[in-house]
Order: C-alpha cells, then structure tokens, then sequence
C-alpha cells in the first residue's frame, strides 16, 4: 500500500475592500496590525488589506537562515542596514510590503526621522528578497517583486522553493531565471555578498 503525501495547496491572501468607504491612514494602519500580530498583514496601493496566516515552521527556518546569511554580510560591510521579514515598508505608490529579506543604504535610512522609522518607514528598499513556501502563490510574488521594481528597488530575489528555481529582478531588464544554482551574488549593489542556497533549498 502505497501512501502519498499530501500536496501543498496555494493558500490565496484574504483582501479586505476599503476604500472609498473607509480610508485608514498610515498611523491607523499601523495600529491595527500591532493589534493583529498573528497574521502577516500588508496594504496595497488601492488601500485594501492583504491577510496571510503566519509561515510554516520549516518556511521560518530557512527565512531565518536567508536573513543570518544577509546580516552576517551586512555587518561586515557597514554601508547599509538589514531587515527581516517583520519589517514594513511604505513605498512611494502607497503599498505598505514586506519582504522576507531587505537591505537599505545607510544613507537613506539615516534621513528618515526617527519617528517614522518606528513605524512602517516610507522608503523602498534597494535590495529585497522574497521567498516561496509551498502555498505561497508564485504569480502573486511576481507581482510584488514587480511593484518593489517599479518602486525603486534595483536588486530583487525571488525564491522560489517549490521548483528550486530563482528569478531576479533589475529595473529596465528582464527577469532572469535560474535553475537550482548554488549560489547568489549581490553583484555591484551588495559586493562580496553571496548567498549559499544549500541551506534555503
């Protein structure tokens, strides 16, 4: 008797309409996801609200090992600030995302006052990463790697764990896609960072 495993269904994010009807601002916003924690809520540029369920453990794990990986780098060279996948981000069409990794030159982070820092900072990171768990949707992903383009991201990653496979995004070129490499390198953004996918695979 043979036994399968279950295969992983994509798991679709709950929008909930908001405007015109009600408007949060940033602050309000804000808010209401410190008062819903257990989800991972995000906000697009029409000003509906996106609900995930929290990541699975083992999807935790390798975030985990995805933004050790940046930090360690990020240390090392001092000319930028990391992320995880906490972190939320305002972008100039009005989204609030966030990656499950970023990096932003110190620099601009610096210029934002301390105050709007605490919070969902307005500022579109130059380097960000998201990576596919088994029920993440992959045209969904590919279209926030696309907006954090459009935003003024200049290096995306998108993982994609599922078919081993990683698209990278740079504005003004097509999207290039990998088939199970080893490695990743930041390139002239992010010199001397590589990222050994043996341990996100």
């Amino acid at each position: 008797m043979n036994i399968q495993s279950p295969v992983a269904t994509e798991i679709m994010p709950i929008v909930l309409k908001m405007q015109p009807n009600i408007v949060m601002t940033d602050d309000q916003f804000f808010d209401f996801c410190q008062l819903n924690g257990d989800f991972r809520i995000e906000r697009n540029h029409l000003g509906d609200l996106l609900i995930m369920p929290p990541t699975g453990a083992e999807t935790d794990e390798r975030n985990f090992n995805l933004t050790g990986q940046l930090w360690t780098w990020t240390k090392q060279d001092g000319t930028g600030v990391g992320f995880g996948s906490s972190g939320g981000f305002t972008l100039p069409n009005g989204a609030v995302r966030s990656p499950d990794a970023a990096w932003i030159k110190k620099a601009r982070w610096e210029a934002i006052p301390v105050e709007q820092r605490k919070k969902f900072a307005p500022i579109c990171p130059e380097f960000v990463v998201e990576l596919r768990s088994e029920t993440d949707s992959l045209k969904i992903l590919q279209e926030k790697m696309e907006e954090y383009i459009s935003n003024g991201t200049e290096l995306g990653w998108l993982l994609d764990r599922k078919q081993r496979k990683v698209f990278i995004y740079r504005p003004d070129q097509a999207v290039k896609e990998l088939d199970n490499p080893f490695t990743l390198s930041g390139d002239d953004l992010l010199p001397g960072f590589v990222l050994d996918l043996s341990q996100i695979w």
